[in-house]
């Protein structure tokens, strides 16, 4: 039912896409906008992790630069049945991570210094399995195109507002100058709601796969606690001059609060945690629950914690 729900959304932004280039320049304006969305999306699929790695300033490491990371993807990557994706350190002081990637192939995670700092070795695990989550059911390509389609949305439609639509060979517009203004200001938040929808379901399943990965769910759910803690807590400085790649994250990394939370990528991190102690001492995981100092740990267990608690 996710699934369906998230190609019927996609469907919903593409269709968003061309109703918007139609109203803003007729037939030519809807095969314009069919040709830019089949051109940015293409472009994203081939390079967002690359353009999401660099615009966050990450650093790959391996075994020899960050044994514990390293060793905790590794384990959960075998459990999990994926190929074992690159691994990236982030130097921000927030706690928080990502997925980036077309494919389990070509996945990449990347955690902060901040999480790596504060967190127990326990909930860095409980994260990874999450963001390897994301990776096994290909969320950051889905989420990659959500976000270039709601981006092109918002840019076609100030475009055409500023150009005032399309007009006929005797040069009248094509559409009522109401209907342009309005297509202008509705179908970007309309974008941003479906897009919101989209990010907030795949959050919420891979928070529950996470939860199967590691076969630990309150190991996902002390992590979010404290992700939230400190997400509010700690500017994140990358996050904030890169905005767009927000909805990545685990927990939202922009220090924005009131209205602008309803409109969040992300779902309330109250009803996550809720969600996940729900699913504690049920029988929940892939197989028995991974112990965090099994055979492919490289460092010692940790009770790491933050000035939040």
């Amino acid at each position: 039912m996710n699934y369906f729900r998230t190609a019927l959304l996609l469907a919903a932004l593409t269709g968003f896409f061309l109703v918007v280039g139609y109203l803003l320049g007729g037939q030519s304006g809807l095969v314009i906008a069919l040709v830019v969305a089949l051109g940015m999306n293409l472009f994203a699929y081939w390079n967002s992790d690359k353009m999401v790695l660099r615009m966050s300033n990450a650093q790959e490491v391996g075994p020899n630069e960050a044994p514990e990371l390293y060793g905790i993807v590794q384990g959960l990557a075998q459990r999990a049945g994926l190929p074992m994706p690159r691994v990236y350190i982030i130097n921000e002081e927030q706690p928080n991570a990502f997925a980036t990637g077309r494919d389990p192939e070509h996945a990449a995670v990347a955690a902060t210094t901040g999480l790596l700092r504060y967190l127990s070795r326990e909930e860095i695990t409980g994260v990874m399995a999450h963001e390897l989550s994301h990776v096994r059911h290909r969320d950051t390509l889905i989420m990659t195109i959500a976000a270039t389609l709601s981006g092109a949305i918002g840019m076609l439609a100030s475009f055409g507002g500023l150009m005032g639509g399309g007009r006929d060979s005797e040069g009248r517009p094509l559409v009522n100058p109401i209907v342009a203004i309005a297509a202008m200001i509705l179908a970007p938040l309309a974008a941003t709601l479906v897009q919101m929808a989209i990010s907030r379901s795949r959050e919420y399943e891979a928070d529950r796969m996470g939860a199967e990965i590691s076969g630990q769910p309150q190991w996902l759910a002390s992590a979010l606690a404290k992700l939230h803690a400190g997400t509010q807590q700690i500017p994140n400085q990358v996050a904030e001059a890169n905005p767009a790649t927000a909805h990545l994250y685990i927990a939202n990394p922009l220090s924005s609060g009131g209205l602008a939370s309803l409109f969040s990528t992300h779902p309330p991190m109250e009803e996550r945690i809720a969600r996940l102690e729900a699913m504690t001492g049920h029988g929940y995981g892939m197989a028995p629950a991974m112990s965090p100092n099994g055979p492919w740990a490289s460092a010692p267990q940790s009770s790491r914690r933050g000035p939040w608690g």
